[in-house]
């Protein structure tokens, strides 16, 4: 029997499809597209996103950076801390990238969700619709109790969406960004509220491979 790669790695077969829109594990091949999406940009030049500077140095450092990010993540991945990071597809054209991240995910049932997309790719609801399929994967594929999230004050688009989806705002924190600080808005969506969400937010989802991942992140259940 010839194995697969999904058949052995449990984020491999990972897959979330609603309307033209796909969230998949990126091999390498889809790495190389998506790191030369972030090297276009993914954000205006005068504002930064992230904690870490990621996208920042010339294009092929941003190609660099996106591609030991991902190794990483598949080298660390464990039960008791895991990051789970899907390629967002348009009608086959990669646009962004959606994750979730756990720790001890077994007993807290809570994951944190963060994304980025291609900046020529924003402003046309793609980010609260893969928000919305990484939310529907979380609370309908791994049974969680909680999803987490957060963005700076200043970050407008960000907060925008996660307002519009129903999360609570649940505090805020003091970090560094460019050695200046700045506040970081934190929100949470328990299951209660994933299922109060009105009609409007209730997309047609299909998952694949979730099984395996499942099995993967609550060993023994």
């Amino acid at each position: 029997m010839t194995r697969t790669l999904a058949d052995v790695w449990p984020t491999a077969g990972v897959r979330v499809r609603t309307g033209d829109l796909e969230l998949r594990f990126p091999d390498d091949e889809l790495l190389v597209q998506l790191a030369d999406l972030a090297a276009q940009g993914v954000h205006a030049a005068d504002y930064m996103p992230f904690l870490k500077p990621w996208t920042r140095g010339t294009a092929d450092e941003v190609r660099r950076s996106v591609l030991q990010y991902q190794w990483g993540l598949r080298a660390s991945f464990a039960p008791a801390k895991w990051a789970l990071e899907l390629a967002v597809l348009r009608d086959g054209v990669v646009v962004g990238m959606q994750g979730m991240y756990a720790e001890s995910f077994a007993v807290t049932r809570q994951a944190e969700t963060g994304s980025w997309l291609g900046h020529r790719f924003q402003g046309q609801g793609i980010g609260t619709r893969m928000r919305q399929a990484v939310l529907h994967l979380l609370f309908e594929g791994l049974d969680a109790e909680r999803a987490t999230t957060s963005a700076f004050a200043d970050n407008g688009p960000s907060n925008g969406v996660t307002r519009r989806l129903g999360y609570r705002a649940n505090g805020e924190v003091v970090q560094v960004r460019d050695d200046a600080p700045v506040v970081s808005r934190q929100y949470v969506m328990d299951r209660a509220g994933w299922d109060a969400r009105p009609a409007t937010q209730r997309l047609d989802v299909t998952l694949e491979g979730v099984e395996s991942f499942r099995d993967a992140v609550m060993p023994g259940e």
